[in-house]
């Protein structure tokens, strides 16, 4: 797969139900063992089983000018658990039911993602150009 928009995530932009800068953006570290990803119907946090999420943390300080949508380079604390593949960008609303799937990536500039947890902090430094386009 390639890194991509989740279709209910363009469709909560274009509705004005997602507002990057100023609602509650988590990215999570997905084990793609345990999870399928299905752009065209997944909508939910609730469509990515709980055995698949490895971490998770906000992003802060994000921007979204010219349709550029940037944060800064985020730190998921203490990881532990299973081998990751991807990251999903979500919005977070506290209720996995109603939290917003937004952005799938699993490549990086280095090529398909894949990190062992350890214990230690992940860092994921978002690309010079943003994280993603609108």
């Amino acid at each position: 797969m390639a890194n991509a928009f989740y279709g209910k995530g363009r469709e909560g932009f274009a509705l004005g139900e997602v507002d990057w800068v100023d609602d509650t953006i988590k990215v999570i570290a997905v084990d793609l063992a345990d999870y399928t990803p299905s752009l065209s119907t997944h909508d939910f946090l609730n469509d990515i089983p709980s055995g698949a999420r490895v971490a998770n943390a906000a992003l802060t300080n994000k921007t979204a000018t010219l349709g550029v949508l940037d944060a800064d380079d985020t730190t998921m604390t203490s990881v532990v658990g299973d081998q990751f593949e991807a990251l999903v960008i979500m919005k977070d609303t506290g209720n996995e039911a109603t939290s917003r799937l937004l952005i799938f990536i699993d490549t990086d500039t280095n090529g398909p993602i894949s990190l062992t947890p350890n214990g230690g902090d992940v860092l994921i430094e978002w690309h010079a150009n943003g994280i993603a386009t609108l």
